[in-house]
């Protein structure tokens, strides 16, 4: 394949993904402000119930992994333990439901489905792990 052509069937993947890339990006700002103000709400105190509302939340509100930091501060700063916290932080970059439909669309839907919760069932592990090792040094 030619390197012209090449570019020209990025730039038609490109047009088409555009439309769907759009709605995505409009709808994880719909989710990421409708949930900021009621994190502070939802984490009980309960370790294995806020790991899980922690990964859970950080998949929904998909977004850039810088953000989570911020989040993240804020969270600890209320008094959520870092369990929680560690599991919204992974999930929130890798995990992402608002980003399905996309994904689904491009890499299949067997992919994207196992990705996504391969993601997920392993962010609470590292969260436990990261927690463990915390405490044990």
């Amino acid at each position: 394949m030619t390197l012209k052509k090449s570019i020209k069937q990025s730039l038609n993947n490109f047009k088409a993904m555009l439309p769907i890339l759009i709605g995505v990006l409009l709808l994880v700002n719909l989710l990421n402000n409708s949930f900021q103000d009621i994190y502070f709400k939802i984490f009980t105190g309960n370790y294995i119930t806020d790991s899980l509302i922690g990964a859970l939340a950080g998949s929904i509100s998909f977004g850039i992994p810088i953000t989570s930091y911020i989040i993240g501060g804020e969270l600890l700063d209320q008094g959520i333990n870092l369990l929680a916290i560690t599991a919204f932080m992974m999930t929130w970059s890798t995990v992402g439901v608002a980003m399905l439909p996309l994904e689904t669309n491009f890499l299949g839907n067997k992919f994207a489905i196992v990705r996504n919760a391969l993601n997920f069932v392993f962010a609470i592990i590292i969260s436990i792990l990261t927690i463990i090792l915390i405490n044990f040094f």
